[in-house]
């Protein structure tokens, strides 16, 4: 089955049920993994093989290259990693209006809201060797899903004050914000001016 489908079933999966229940459940540890689990592989799918000139590719001006895409993901992904544990360092407390885990998943597959990095999140240009960008999230990811898989930590119960998300949907938001990156690494591929080699 291809990503995109896997993605789109895991969202109606979901459903639109809010986060109001404090521990996390089997159901919910299960769709989390398997939201990491469909993530951690599609990225190094869409970037195999791709020469340097694929990888430099802008389709616009102001447009991230693949590679930047990449780099970007190396910057973030550890920052939301951060922001999680220091949300789990915090008392618990309810966020107020919940989130819906529905909303977090769709942030992932719709693409027709744009938006600008943070500057502390822009690429700037420092990664160079797209396998040296790839090792470093796949060791991060692969910390990530153990999390996933072992934590007996109350997750609903704890909130990111970035998004006002709690914790497992700021877990989950970490997976969605790569599988948006990665549907943009696809815009960029089928771009008509995208080398062939």
């Amino acid at each position: 089955m291809k990503p995109i489908v896997i993605a789109a079933t895991l969202v109606f999966a979901f459903g639109d049920g809010c986060a109001q229940t404090a521990s996390l459940t089997p159901l919910e540890r299960q769709r989390l993994v398997a939201h990491l689990e469909m993530t951690g592989s599609w990225l190094g799918d869409e970037v195999s093989g791709l020469s340097p000139a694929q990888l430099q590719f802008r389709p616009a001006p102001e447009a991230w290259s693949i590679l930047e895409v990449v780099e970007h993901l190396t910057v973030a992904d550890p920052i939301y990693w951060r922001q999680l544990h220091e949300a789990m360092k915090a008392p618990p407390r309810s966020q107020g209006q919940p989130a819906r885990d529905a909303d977090v998943l769709w942030y992932g597959i719709d693409r027709t809201q744009r938006q600008k990095a943070v500057p502390s999140e822009e690429p700037k240009g420092q990664l160079h060797d797209l396998r040296t960008g790839l090792d470093a999230l796949r060791k991060l990811h692969a910390e990530m899903l153990q999390y996933a898989k072992t934590t007996a930590e109350d997750l609903r119960s704890h909130v990111v004050e970035r998004e006002g998300s709690d914790a497992y949907q700021w877990l989950l938001l970490i997976s969605t914000h790569e599988q948006r990156h990665i549907l943009q690494i696809r815009e960029i591929k089928a771009d008509p001016k995208f080398p062939k080699k």
